[in-house]
């Protein structure tokens, strides 16, 4: 069986109805998708997942919580549930690129040493593009650049940690590495950073995916108390991600997606600038 993908439900009912058409247009029919919700979403974000259950060609089921869990407790209980199933995890906000599932997956078939494989993103920090460390806007194109990435090279580099925007968690690693800390972390961006250093601790990789594209409005934010908290567990985690951002070593990745990107749409762009005109039609008979 491939990967489960699963989404939490946030309660941007527009937000979910954008990410919702994305998955449709860019995950291969029949993929099994869960839309989890720690009843978190409002009446009108359950309409939009009421219409898109019973149009999507994906094979989806949804969940809701009567009370809230918690959002690791509640994606701890979900990812157990996997089993030992590999799950790409979506932001409530992300908009998955062509072919984002398809890579993903690849990465983990080339090398059995990844744990967890995190896309390209606008907005995803050490994995941001164009610019690294910033909130870069939502791109204009995200087909055509989600092309200009599937041309890439494979080669994954490795990351500090993965990051929340989207990210394949290997189902074995998880388990192997014990899934969630809900006791110790309120937010899955923190939580996912200590899964994926407990899983480097056992011998396996967290890297970047750099052929594959998800976008998303903003960056995930962190829990209160939960940098301090992986600080405490993890006292060489804030040097390390430090020295990531200080010394870029995604640099030629981001500047060879930026050249890929330029010459995709290229073509387009000159035929704008010149003003061609459409090919001729033959005259009515």
């Amino acid at each position: 069986m491939g990967a489960i993908v699963l989404l939490p439900l946030g309660v941007d009912d527009a937000a979910l109805d954008r990410s919702l058409a994305a998955l449709d247009a860019a995950t291969p029919p029949g993929t099994a998708v869960w839309l989890a919700d720690d009843a978190q979403a409002g009446p009108r974000a359950q309409a939009v997942v009421e219409h898109w259950l019973a149009h999507t060609p994906l094979q989806a089921e949804y969940t809701r919580r009567a009370r809230s869990l918690g959002e690791v407790a509640h994606l701890d209980e979900m990812l157990r549930a996997c089993a030992g199933l590999d799950v790409a995890v979506l932001a409530p906000d992300s908009v998955p690129g062509p072919g984002w599932l398809e890579q993903l997956q690849a990465c983990f078939a080339r090398d059995a040493s990844i744990a967890t494989a995190t896309p390209w993103c606008n907005a995803g920090e050490t994995v941001a593009w164009p610019r690294m460390g910033e909130v870069n806007a939502m791109p204009d194109a995200l087909e055509t650049l989600s092309r200009a990435c599937a041309d890439m090279p494979p080669r994954y580099p490795e990351l500090p940690s993965a990051v929340t925007h989207a990210v394949l968690v290997r189902g074995t690693a998880r388990q192997r590495a014990g899934g969630l800390d809900a006791d110790s972390y309120g937010g899955w961006s923190a939580a996912l950073i200590d899964l994926g250093l407990r899983m480097a601790g056992l011998g396996w990789r967290n890297v970047l995916c750099e052929t594959a594209f998800v976008a998303r409005a903003d960056e995930g934010g962190h829990a209160a108390g939960d940098l301090e908290a992986l600080a405490s567990r993890w006292p060489a985690w804030t040097p390390r991600l430090a020295d990531f951002l200080m010394h870029d070593p995604l640099r030629a990745a981001r500047e060879d997606l930026q050249l890929g990107y330029q010459r995709a749409i290229m073509p387009k762009a000159q035929g704008d600038l010149f003003g061609v005109a459409p090919p001729p039609q033959e005259p009515p008979a």
